[in-house]
């Protein structure tokens, strides 16, 4: 099977999944019916990239498995996904996502149209944040019933296990950062690290050779660097992407203070060439009040020392692919890793 089929299939596993766990929830109670609808519009966005890095990390060995019951268990990871993009949406305090609201804000909604008791805004985010629990439950109950041979599911759980740890891990350290306005680039890169680096690559191709008792270890230089690189280029974005491709308003990550490479970067270099420039950036970052920020640090280099790293990352990354590998899994992680890394607005 071609890389390429696996996002189509992988949503419709995803919704023979959803349709098998309806009944169980949504006949409880209308609220845990509006849960589950929810969640069952939320899972259907996305490009599944960590289910196609999971496929490649399965191919790169020889392995007996059911593929359809592989297809089961890396779907998975789109669970987690959810789960992790449904609890950022509710830190960030967010509006929308992939150009719809947040499902926090549609919970809110929901609560001031039927002019219900209470705040709005806390009733959507409790309830948001256990729409995210569930997901994350259902990622196990998920994996683990995918149809793996005993030993496959215990090597999988291996790497599966180490992924959710360092995406926790991860999001705390964004929101400490964030809240306690650490400036060193080293924490920002940290934070790309765990929270995104091994989470969407790294973690997911090793969950795949695990699957395949194939070796985990020539995905670590290539996950590290090419989920680093994918991070910066989603940084990127957060403040000159176009709201049509990005799915947020323009300048979202100034409004919401994230401490990013590109912040970070902009900051040292403005440190050292204009005060009052990093003067104003700092007071504005983490405020409604955005207007001009990313002129300034557009103006300040850091834009061009990003591009540079990124494109330093993706060279590495691909150089890190050894000979060993078939080649039809070199040639799709080569792609995957361009793809990942370009530029989309």
């Amino acid at each position: 099977m071609e890389i390429q089929q696996v996002p189509k299939i992988v949503d419709e596993i995803l919704l023979d999944y959803l349709e098998s766990r309806r009944a169980e929830i949504s006949d409880i109670d209308p609220a845990t019916a509006l849960a589950f609808e929810l969640l069952y519009e939320f899972i259907q966005g996305g490009k599944r990239v960590r289910p196609m890095f999971a496929w490649a990390g399965f191919v790169s060995g020889t392995s007996n498995e059911d593929p359809q019951a592989v297809l089961r268990a890396i779907s998975a990871l789109e669970f987690i996904q959810a789960c992790a993009l449904i609890h950022d949406d509710i830190i960030d305090s967010s509006e929308t996502r992939r150009g719809k609201p947040t499902v926090h804000r549609a919970v809110e909604t929901h609560h001031r149209k039927q002019g219900w008791n209470g705040d709005a805004a806390h009733y959507g985010k409790a309830v948001a944040t256990l729409i995210g629990d569930l997901a994350l439950t259902w990622a196990d109950d998920m994996i683990t019933s995918a149809g793996l041979s005993d030993a496959a599911l215990q090597r999988a759980l291996i790497p599966w296990r180490a992924m959710r740890t360092e995406v926790i891990a991860g999001q705390i350290l964004d929101i400490t950062v964030e809240a306690s306005g650490d400036e060193r680039v080293e924490e920002a890169e940290k934070i790309n690290l765990y929270k995104t680096a091994a989470y969407t690559i790294t973690r997911p191709l090793q969950l795949g050779a695990a699957i395949a008792n194939a070796s985990l270890e020539p995905f670590i230089t290539y996950g590290q660097s090419i989920g680093v690189a994918y991070q910066l280029r989603d940084d990127m974005l957060g403040v000159f992407g176009n709201p049509a491709i990005t799915g947020k308003p323009a300048g979202d990550d100034l409004r919401e203070g994230k401490r990013t490479v590109l912040l970070a970067t902009a900051l040292k270099l403005l440190d050292a060439s204009d005060p009052a420039a990093a003067a104003t950036l700092r007071a504005g970052i983490g405020t409604p009040n955005i207007e001009g920020l990313a002129d300034i640090i557009q103006a300040s280099g850091a834009v061009e020392h990003v591009e540079n790293l990124i494109q330093e990352l993706t060279e590495k990354g691909l150089a890190a692919l050894n000979d060993n590998l078939p080649n039809e899994v070199r040639e799709t992680l080569q792609t995957l890793a361009k793809t990942a890394t370009a530029r989309h607005a």
